[in-house]
């Protein structure tokens, strides 16, 4: 039993030890660091990781798996996609544990990569994010840009909007947040709209902004 506890000790120790090497490599780190994830502060601690690891470059470990490892006589290449999946979940998943209260940590110790463990926090705490996320639908349904205004400053509000429902868990796929702003926008831009539905365009939404 003792040596049970020893051993959540020393893991706990690595973590956090972990997480205050990656933070003198990375200022962003304190974010999370010094707001740890207790249960009832999981949206904030959510947005605040997902600001990280999109800095960082390797929030893709969340929605993309893992690539089959390579076999001994793959090209360089296939090894290095493979490898840098690898330390990209690795860092995640520590930034993951190591901002989190010890129990917290305690039950999380046994996923093995930072998507599982995601997952199973959504789980737990995903309820509390549900009124704030059908407040934050509203103002993208409701929001309408007037006519005259900056286009600029409407899509980029919009964006934000969009934003805030991605962290609270909504699953919006890019065409489909393209075509909310479109349809946010006043009369004027109606001959835009066509183009871009006749056209098939598929832009990106920076490129949107940019296009508008």
């Amino acid at each position: 039993m003792s040596f049970v506890h020893d051993v959540h000790i020393f893991t706990h120790v690595c973590f956090n030890f972990q997480i205050i090497i990656m933070s003198s490599f990375s200022p962003l780190a304190t974010i999370i660091t010094q707001n740890k994830l207790t249960g009832t502060n999981f949206v904030d601690w959510k947005r605040n990781l997902d600001i990280l690891l999109t800095a960082e470059g390797h929030k893709y470990v969340l929605t993309t798996p893992c690539p089959p490892e390579p076999a001994a006589n793959a090209s360089n290449a296939v090894k290095d996609i493979y490898n840098w999946w690898k330390k990209s979940d690795e860092l995640a998943r520590c930034y993951m544990l190591g901002s989190m209260s010890n129990v917290l940590q305690c039950q999380h110790e046994k996923f093995s990569t930072a998507a599982e463990l995601i997952l199973n926090l959504k789980e737990m705490f995903g309820e509390q994010s549900r009124p704030a996320r059908q407040s934050a639908m509203q103002m993208v349904m409701n929001t309408k840009m007037s006519e005259g205004t900056p286009v600029r400053e409407h899509v980029l509000k919009m964006i934000g909007y969009l934003n805030v429902l991605e962290v609270l868990g909504a699953e919006i796929d890019g065409e489909t947040q393209v075509d909310m702003i479109l349809n946010s926008l006043p009369a004027s831009f109606t001959q835009y709209k066509l183009n871009y539905n006749m056209n098939k365009l598929k832009l990106s939404l920076s490129e949107l902004v940019s296009s508008l």
